[in-house]
């Protein structure tokens, strides 16, 4: 049988709790009575947002009640020191530049906006672009030993090549076979290894090739004419030079590196007077002193 249903018995379940009584003699707040001043609210077509009125017009704030429970007072001045938020010039950067997004301001300068390190300026030094980021004679040298289209291998020798220039000892100087003027001092070299490679390389560097014109001495004779080579194309000649003479020498072992040493070798013994190259750069030399004369031929200068 179902119960019966009785209004005070559903009453009897309710549960009453009785809020206590506000102290009388509690002071309003002033803060509350006093007004409030708020930004007033812009239009959608609005470009930006008014900012808020100075603040200095606003009552001061009301002091602190001397009644409340002991949890609401004022904390220690141990206590006060642990609670407050260290500043430093990060955070004010940080909360000036929040307060510009809030008033509808960019924070950032429009040349770095987006961006860590800013623009760089244009164009582009030489020295910037990924394809001419290496020094154009150790460049052009490492062409040069390339073989089958192998880059990768052909700067591993040549970093094998500068590594050996710069841990070996000073070289000595011949003086009958001296460097370029202005060359720096023989112990300075190892420190700059680049520079090492570029002075011997065009120590030996030939000045002129012959070019021979078919026909013209007579007799179906060439005729060996001297023609000024530039910058590029003496260091090509000379480091086939000294790639012909690392050819011929036998090897001393095997291994990755022993093709780099024996190169880096040839090139001090360059430098310290010793390779076979400066006597091939000197019979380029007389050849060309004597078929200079081969300049005034009249069907040669219109070739030229």
């Amino acid at each position: 049988m179902p119960p019966r249903l009785n209004l005070w018995s559903a009453c009897r379940a309710l549960s009453i709790r009785t809020r206590p009584a506000v102290a009388a003699s509690r002071p309003p707040s002033a803060a509350l009575a006093a007004p409030v001043a708020l930004a007033r609210r812009p239009l959608t077509n609005n470009a930006t947002t008014p900012l808020p009125p100075n603040s200095s017009n606003l009552p001061p704030p009301p002091p602190p009640s001397s009644s409340g429970s002991p949890s609401a007072a004022s904390p220690k001045p141990d206590e006060s020191s642990a609670l407050e938020v260290p500043t430093s010039p990060e955070n004010e950067a940080a909360l000036s530049q929040l307060r510009m997004i809030e008033y509808g301001l960019s924070p950032l300068d429009p040349a770095v906006e987006g961006h860590k390190f800013g623009l760089p300026e244009l164009p582009l030094p030489s020295q910037k672009n990924s394809k001419y980021r290496y020094d154009g004679v150790v460049e052009q040298l490492t062409r040069l030993i390339m073989k089958d289209g192998k880059l990768a291998k052909a700067q591993r020798d040549m970093a094998m090549i500068l590594n050996y220039l710069r841990t070996s000892p000073p070289p000595r100087l011949d003086p009958s076979k001296p460097l370029l003027p202005g060359a720096p001092p023989a112990h300075h070299l190892p420190l700059d290894p680049v520079l090492y490679l570029s002075l011997a390389v065009d120590s030996v560097a030939p000045l002129v090739k012959l070019r021979p014109f078919k026909g013209l001495a007579g007799g179906g004779k060439s005729l060996e004419v001297p023609i000024p080579l530039r910058a590029r194309q003496r260091r090509r000649i000379a480091f086939n030079w000294i790639l012909d003479v690392v050819e011929r020498k036998k090897s001393r072992g095997s291994g990755r590196t022993q093709f780099a040493h024996r190169v880096a070798e040839e090139i001090v013994a360059v430098v310290e007077g010793r390779s076979s190259v400066w006597d091939r750069r000197l019979e380029q030399h007389k050849r060309g002193t004597a078929n200079r004369a081969n300049l005034l031929n009249n069907q040669v200068k219109g070739q030229i």
